[in-house]
């Protein structure tokens, strides 16, 4: 990272646990070695993740939206290292039932696309706009 010249660097991955950058417990270690470095440290929230369709063997990497207490979880977690930027993995990836856009009950043959009943259909981007503005208050 030093040697290679580089702004800083992001977590990229929305699954708690799934690497080390992604692992929460480890954001505040994290962002003050970018701090002490000189360097960009972007925190990446998601709001769930399964993506079992496309990866059966990937249980163990499943999180649940729990409602929206994840993406929540998430995001406050993200703004206590107080990042320059936040980013979102990720945005629209039905097939890794990461999305955030407007979701209604959708079946296709052999599977049924999650939705976020009894939430509103755009539950999430609202989630979303309160959190951006929670990020502009600190």
């Amino acid at each position: 990272m030093l040697e290679g010249n580089f702004d800083g660097f992001y977590t990229y991955f929305g699954i708690d646990g799934f690497t080390y950058g992604s692992t929460w417990s480890n954001w505040p270690r994290m962002a003050e070695w970018a701090r002490e470095h000189d360097k960009l440290f972007i925190p990446s929230v998601g709001p769930g993740y399964i993506d079992t369709r496309i990866r059966p063997w990937n249980t163990q990497n499943t999180r649940s939206r729990e409602d929206g207490a994840y993406y929540d979880r998430y995001f406050s977690a993200a703004l206590k290292v107080n990042p320059l930027f936040v980013s979102i993995t990720s945005f629209n990836e039905w097939h890794e039932g990461s999305q955030i856009e407007p979701a209604v009950p959708k079946k296709i043959t052999g599977f049924t696309y999650e939705d976020y009943l009894p939430r509103p259909d755009e539950y999430y981007l609202d989630r979303t706009r309160y959190w951006v503005r929670k990020y502009h208050e600190d």
